[in-house]
């Protein structure tokens, strides 16, 4: 976000400008401070003297060990210097926006300074801000503010059709020193908070402040105000305990740009973990997706980057896992695309949600989340030598390889399937919900499961690389069944069901004339065409043979493929490219991290290092921090990485993606 500055802590986020403001805006790039998906502050706004200042240095990159901050002063000309210059820190801790703002005396005199904070909180929840085609009923709802001896509260409030109130967030600004007066601003809830600043000559002062977001359902009491250098330190020995633990990439390998990414990377899952429970209850801080629009537990998403990460992070991998068996499918419910045994895609704690104007709340519509807990349950048992985990989720385990068969597809069909029988929306990307064109796997976006001349695919599709998943899924599966479990029947079986898909998945997806699988097989039983980079995970999962894995692998860093930054969601050339579509030519790291991992596998060093020199120098680009997307252009057509428009960052698997390309080039990769 141009222009914008994010601090983020545990599920609590701020999107503040370059003078640490936040103005209430909606769309593609919203500003304030966000907590379980609402937003509790929409104006933060400074003036001085009755009017904006004038902004000297702007908000510059908040470290691991300082604070947001910039540079202002009162509005002033050529030859009349400002009275005094403002000084203003921020940070993000412990649910609050921090903010110090220190005011120095320019003058021999004493000097008054009149400071003035206008404070606002529409409480939106985040699907209201992200699409504003959309309009929700709250026809019920109450917003408040009310005056405290040190600030303002802002309250809101929204009863069930029976009366009864179920919904009341939150948000309290406090003050230190407390404000000389809080007067109403023009219009609604917001409130100005204003103060007379005695400076002495060539001194100082200043005024500390916290918003703290209260979410529905959290604490009720707002924690201690601190200044946010305070905060920050804080911050810093939290992060760093995780940072920098062992093993630290820099020591296991002395390629310092890949290093570099890794380190990046890290802190960037540190401050991505938010709080979720297990199923006991007990407290956890898993990786959530990203940020501004998925800062929440996402099967595919958290699942995935454990997993990169699981040689250096176990404890991502244990929390995740942990957190989502609890969440895990009982029931039928068609409108969240709930069933027994389905491991949960998206977790949300908002409004809409809790409200079922959208279902979010737990919602289940992704074919390959249930498979690869699997996968990752195995892996982490098999990374750690720890079986505890695995004892402990062989209900949720079993359940899952219970629903892969039954409500999966994979008796009736001989697939995981998604698409002609499913009710309810796919993944929300900002349009309607319910697309008809939108999927149930990692290519979720409209029209991205696509022939080779551009037609969707329709009915119940069965998407290559969810079939290798499952493949990955019930090998590994077995494993835990025969060496935890002490099931030998339920491994022998979970071990014939996996050949025979191994079996099938050659004789139906694979494109003898292109040497290549199909993307998928759509409702008829009919081959999706074109080439797309899907075929790298077959690769990862093993489903392939070595002949047709080493083909595959190869043919993936041909040009059409490989830009020189990464690989293509989609070869170019063919009807449905597009350099900037969602997932139809554009690159994802994830991806790439995917197929690395998978041309390591099969003994593809020379492809594998291709791709991981790629992503290192793109990264190289970004700060080290890879984003979420790229264009598809080649370095031939430009000699950088083209952003993509509406990629996120931070992003959890693309931050955890540099953590996969080491394992890659290290013994014992996942």
């Amino acid at each position: 976000m141009t222009g914008h500055h994010l601090l983020v802590h545990d599920g609590t986020f701020a999107v503040v400008t370059d003078s640490g403001d936040i103005s209430g805006a909606r769309g593609a790039s919203p500003d304030g401070l966000f907590s379980r998906d609402a937003r509790h502050l929409s104006r933060w706004q400074l003036t001085v003297e009755g009017a904006q200042p004038d902004l000297l240095v702007a908000a510059g990159q908040a470290g691991p060990d300082r604070p947001l901050a910039a540079v202002l002063t009162p509005p002033a000309g050529r030859y009349e210097p400002p009275a005094y210059t403002i000084f203003r820190e921020q940070a993000v801790a412990d649910r609050s926006l921090a903010e110090r703002i220190r005011l120095t005396s320019n003058r021999p005199v004493p000097t008054i300074a009149r400071i003035a904070v206008t404070v606002d909180a529409d409480f939106a929840d985040q699907f209201e801000l992200r699409s504003d085609h959309r309009s929700y009923d709250k026809a019920d709802a109450l917003r408040t503010a009310e005056a405290l001896p040190d600030g303002v509260a802002f309250g809101y409030e929204r009863a069930e059709p029976d009366g009864r109130p179920t919904w009341h967030s939150r948000t309290v600004v406090t003050a230190v020193p407390a404000p000389d007066a809080v007067s109403r601003s023009t219009g609604g809830t917001a409130r100005t908070l204003e103060w007379r600043v005695v400076l002495p000559p060539h001194g100082s002062g200043e005024i500390v402040l916290q918003a703290c977001a209260l979410a529905s359902g959290t604490d009720t009491e707002p924690p201690r105000i601190q200044p946010p250098a305070a905060a920050v330190a804080g911050l810093a020995q939290e992060n760093a305990a995780f940072t920098r633990a062992a093993p630290r990439p820099r020591d296991l390998i002395g390629w310092t740009e890949l290093a570099r990414a890794c380190e990046q990377g890290l802190a960037d899952l540190a401050g991505l973990r938010v709080p979720a429970s297990g199923p006991d209850g007990e407290a956890l801080r898993v990786p959530a997706a990203g940020i501004p629009w998925f800062l929440a537990l996402f099967g595919r998403d958290s699942l995935l980057t454990s997993l990169f990460a699981l040689p250096y992070r176990p404890e991502l991998a244990a929390a995740t896992l942990a957190a989502l068996a609890a969440a895990q499918g009982t029931a039928y419910d068609a409108a969240r695309q709930e069933q027994p045994g389905r491991i949960a895609h998206e977790i949300r704690h908002g409004e809409l949600p809790h409200f079922r104007q959208v279902p979010y709340a737990r919602y289940y519509g992704a074919v390959d989340s249930t498979p690869l807990f699997l996968t990752l349950l195995h892996a982490y048992t098999e990374q750690t030598g720890d079986d505890v985990l695995a004892r402990r989720l062989e209900p949720q385990a079993r359940a899952a390889v219970a629903w892969m068969f039954r409500d999966g597809g994979l008796d009736e069909r001989g697939w995981l399937v998604y698409g002609a029988n499913a009710e309810g929306p796919g993944e929300d990307l900002g349009g309607d919900p319910g697309d008809a064109g939108a999927g149930q796997s990692w290519k979720d976006s409209p029209g991205a499961i696509c022939f080779s001349d551009g037609r969707p695919a329709q009915g119940s599709i069965a998407v290559a690389e969810a079939q290798g998943y499952a493949y990955d899924a019930l090998v590994r599966t077995a494993f835990l069944a025969r060496k935890t479990w002490n099931d030998e029947e339920f491994a022998a079986r979970l071990e014939q069901a996996a050949e025979g898909l191994r079996r099938r998945f050659h004789r139906w997806f694979w494109m003898p004339g292109l040497g290549f699988p199909a993307l998928a097989l759509d409702g008829m039983g009919r081959q999706v065409d074109v080439l797309a980079s899907d075929a790298g995970h077959l690769l990862w999962s093993g489903i392939l043979d070595p002949e047709r894995g080493e083909e595959v692998g190869r043919r993936l860093l041909k040009a059409d493929f490989f830009s020189g930054w990464g690989i293509r969601t989609l070869a170019a050339g063919q009807v449905p490219y597009h350099p900037l579509s969602w997932h139809k030519g554009s690159i994802w790291p994830h991806d790439n991290a995917l197929i690395v991992l998978g041309l390591a596998r099969y003994g593809l060093t020379e492809q594998a290092l291709a791709v991981i020199r790629g992503l290192v120098e793109a990264a190289a680009v970004h700060g080290w921090r890879l984003p979420e997307v790229m264009a598809g252009y080649s370095r031939d057509e430009h000699p950088t990485p083209v952003p993509y428009p509406h990629s996120c960052s931070p992003q959890a698997w693309a931050a955890a993606t540099p953590l996969a390309l080491l394992s890659a080039l290290t013994p014992g990769h996942t």
